[in-house]
This record gives structure tokens, C-alpha cells and sequence, in this order.
């Protein structure tokens, strides 16, 4: 008469109570024997009583027993469950130390790289500067040579000009070999 879907058993059990309260009422409400302890009570309602009462305990007792059952298999469940999530932390933690011993090792690329992009840049630089001294130096070599050609010239044209200075002072004027 009582099978409560389990998370019920206190229906079940008020259910039960309940039906202990009626066979005390019955018995208690039953109409008294004179001059003795004994009452009339209907023996088939007593009867229908006690068999609600039994089946309503059995099917506690049934309830109490799936209750245990499902307890041993709850604590197991819960107890393997416990067991992967910490199966799972290890693997995580291994998994995060791993992906540190990564990141290590990556920094540790990383820096080499930029080491020797560094040297690499620094040889470029190097490389540049003797470039532009070997092309500032050849230049320089054109300009003193410019510088040689004008400085020949100009004593030249100087020397002319003391002639002239020569010819200024006294000196008859040369004939001119062009003239007519």
C-alpha cells in the first residue's frame, strides 16, 4: 500500500504512524465490557488494520533496504568518481608542468634567436661602416687628386700673372706671333 518513489520514506513513514494512531483510537474508542478491562472492538476492522499496517511495513522495511543498497552504491560510485577526479588532477598537473617546461624551453629559443639576431645585426652594422670608410676613403682620394689638379692650376695661372706683372714693369711687350 506504501511503495514511495525513493526521497518518500517520510510519507511512508507518517503513513505508518498514522495507522498505529488509528488502531490506538479503535482500541481506545472501543466500547468498554462492564466491570472489566476487556472493550468489543470489530476484529475484521482490527484485522484490516493490521494488515494495512503490516504491508505499510514491509514496504518500509523494502524501502529501507533499497535505501542501504543504494547507499553501498552511491559510496562506491562516489568513492571511483573521486578516484578520476583525482586521476584527472594529476594529469592536469602534469599537463600544466609540462606546458611550463614548454614555455621554458621556448623562452630559452626565443632568447637564442634573438642573440643572434643581435650579433648578426652587429656584424651587418660592422660591415656597413666598413662599406661607407672604404667609399668615403675613395672619395677623399678623388678629391685630393681634385684638390691637386686645382692647386696645379691655380699655381699656374699665377705664374702667368707675374709674367704679366714682368711685362707691366718695363719690360717690352713679346711680339705677337699672330699678327699681320
Amino acid at each position: 500500500m506504501c511503495t514511495p518513489p525513493v526521497g518518500m520514506r517520510k510519507a511512508c513513514q507518517v503513513d505508518v504512524h498514522a495507522k498505529v494512531a488509528q488502531l490506538r483510537s479503535l482500541v481506545a474508542s472501543a466500547r468498554a465490557m462492564p466491570m472489566s478491562a476487556s472493550c468489543v472492538i470489530s476484529r475484521p476492522e482490527v484485522l484490516e488494520h493490521i494488515d494495512e499496517l503490516a504491508t505499510m511495513l514491509r514496504d518500509a522495511l523494502d524501502e529501507a533496504d533499497r535505501v542501504v543498497s543504494d547507499r553501498v552504491d552511491v559510496v562506491a560510485s562516489g568513492r571511483a568518481e573521486a578516484e578520476q577526479i583525482v586521476a584527472d588532477a594529476y594529469v592536469e598537473q602534469e599537463k600544466l608542468v609540462s606546458d611550463t617546461d614548454v614555455f621554458r624551453i621556448a623562452r630559452r629559443a626565443a632568447d637564442q634567436l634573438l642573440d643572434e639576431a643581435r650579433a648578426e645585426a652587429a656584424a651587418l652594422r660592422r660591415d656597413t661602416d666598413d662599406y661607407i670608410d672604404e667609399r668615403l676613403a675613395g672619395l677623399e682620394l678623388s678629391l685630393r687628386k681634385t684638390l691637386d689638379a686645382v692647386n696645379r692650376g691655380r699655381s699656374r695661372l699665377q705664374g702667368r700673372s707675374e709674367l704679366d706683372e714682368l711685362h707691366l714693369d718695363g719690360a717690352a711687350p713679346l711680339p705677337d706671333p699672330f699678327a699681320t
